[in-house]
């Protein structure tokens, strides 16, 4: 099992392309999601990332920058420019029909591909909303594929051809599997406390692998801890360090969170609901969903559906 893959699948993580960024020289251009996480590329050219009260960071050719919970920061030229407009509005800039934005003096000097990713409200067991508030990846060498897709990047904005909006949306969703890869690889101490943590511990990654392909089975720490051929004390100590949580609360916020998803996306019935995600009655299973999402699964069921359509 895949855990990353699973929780990226279940939590509808999605990339859109925003803003192409053409700019020449002494620019500054404010950007604001109000919802789901912000990302760059710099497919050429150099740039200065700030937000209030941070100081700014410069962005070389091939670096990424993911700010996951889309904070309001500025995008610059260079560090004074920066530094002097972190208060002050965007400068002028021309907005095309095509999607890009033209900024700044003279020649173009910078690209920038900007998107944004979205992800399901309804589910706990969540990737971005984990990570710290800026993660910044450098340009790296053959190995992690992130230059490759960056470069893929580069090539299919500089020659736009059929489709181009779908490759990109594409592509944005292939760089941030390989941003968090390189980010838990070198980083893996900050993931801690958290599901991610476990990517980084056989134990409880093995515990985590084992809940995600088999959700219906009936856990308990005791089983779980015998799957693994570790003690229960152990399997419970590690649980908590690496995870931040018991076994069983993750057991049961992983059922929740496919039930939350078949509640709203299916027509199946509260039975076979339950049994997928292990309860043996409708009863025990309503309860369980009522105390996780404080109201019982056929209302959730409908408020969900309702507010899908008016979004």
């Amino acid at each position: 099992m895949d855990l990353l893959a699973d929780v990226l699948a279940v939590s509808g993580v999605r990339g859109t392309v925003g803003a192409r960024i053409e700019a020449g020289s002494t620019w500054g251009y404010w950007l604001d999601y109000d919802r789901g996480a912000s990302f760059h590329a710099v497919t050429a050219g150099t740039a200065w990332l700030a937000a209030p009260g941070s100081e700014p960071f410069q962005l070389m050719p091939g670096d990424v920058v993911l700010l996951p919970r889309g904070t309001r920061h500025l995008i610059a030229s260079d560090a004074d420019t920066a530094q002097r407009s972190v208060d002050t509005p965007s400068d002028p800039y021309e907005q095309t029909g095509t999607g890009v934005v033209r900024i700044g003096h003279g020649d173009v000097r910078t690209h920038i591909l900007c998107a944004s990713y979205a992800y399901d409200p309804a589910i706990a067991t969540q990737v971005l909303p984990l990570l710290p508030d800026v993660v910044h990846v450098r340009g790296v060498g053959p190995g992690s594929g992130l230059d490759d897709t960056v470069r893929l990047l580069g090539c299919e904005l500089a020659r736009p051809k059929l489709a181009t909006a779908v490759i990109l949306d594409r592509l944005v969703d292939i760089l941030l599997v390989q941003l968090l890869r390189v980010w838990l690889e070198e980083e893996h101490g900050d993931a801690n406390g958290s599901w991610l943590g476990a990517l980084g511990d056989p134990v409880t990654r093995d515990a985590l692998a084992r809940i995600h392909d088999e959700p219906a089975r009936p856990w308990t720490t005791e089983t779980l801890a015998a799957e693994l051929a570790v003690s229960r004390a152990t399997l419970t100590r590690r649980f908590r360090q690496v995870v931040g949580m018991a076994p069983a609360a993750y057991v049961a916020q992983w059922r929740m969170d496919l039930a939350a998803r078949r509640l709203r996306d299916t027509d199946d019935t509260l039975e076979s609901i339950a049994r997928a995600v292990g309860y043996t009655s409708v009863y025990a299973f309503s309860r369980a969903f009522s105390r996780a999402r404080a109201q019982p699964p056929g209302r959730f069921r409908a408020t969900a559906r309702a507010e899908r359509l008016a979004a």
